[in-house]
């Protein structure tokens, strides 16, 4: 069963972006901001889709790298580049995807589940796949795709914020 919120009448907010050429998106409802791309503070050591960390109205908060994470080549910051700041439980995390391209309420039940010849990668971080006029949208579960990397995050924050 999909652990989605709801707008109303079995609809389903989210916002949809880019990586590589491929469609994403997230729910709203984890989703704090959407902000330009800038440069952030790299930290010594961090994983290689931890891009580092930025200042937001005080709080340090780890850029991850979306593709990096999502197994794809590492992204290139562009003028297009957005950072999505998303809060899961106590965890809050940038998100730097190639560009956001809309913010859509779907039916819940356009919401398919994973085909099982999908890889691993796919499955364990992917709630669904939504067909939208525009093509297919892969729904990402922040929370399994921030489990591996959310400890990671979180030990960021903690250290940057003792510096």
């Amino acid at each position: 069963m999909l652990a989605m919120q709801k707008t109303g009448s079995n609809n389903l907010d989210i916002i949809a972006f880019r990586l590589r050429g491929q469609e994403f998106c997230v729910e709203t409802t984890k989703v704090r901001e959407i902000r330009g791309w800038v440069a952030c503070t790299p930290i010594p050591k961090a994983p290689k889709d931890v891009l580092g960390v930025i200042n937001l109205r005080g709080e340090v908060v780890p850029i991850v790298d979306l593709a990096g994470r999502l197994g794809m080549s590492p992204s290139a910051e562009t003028e297009r580049s957005a950072i999505i700041v998303a809060e899961v439980g106590p965890t809050i995390v940038g998100l730097l995807v190639d560009n956001v391209s809309d913010i859509l309420t779907v039916s819940e039940d356009s919401v398919q589940p994973i085909p099982q010849m999908a890889t691993q990668i796919a499955t364990r971080y992917a709630e669904g796949m939504i067909a939208h006029e525009a093509g297919m949208i892969c729904l990402l579960n922040l929370a399994r795709l921030l489990e591996q990397g959310g400890h990671e995050a979180t030990e960021l924050h903690d250290a940057a914020e003792a510096t």
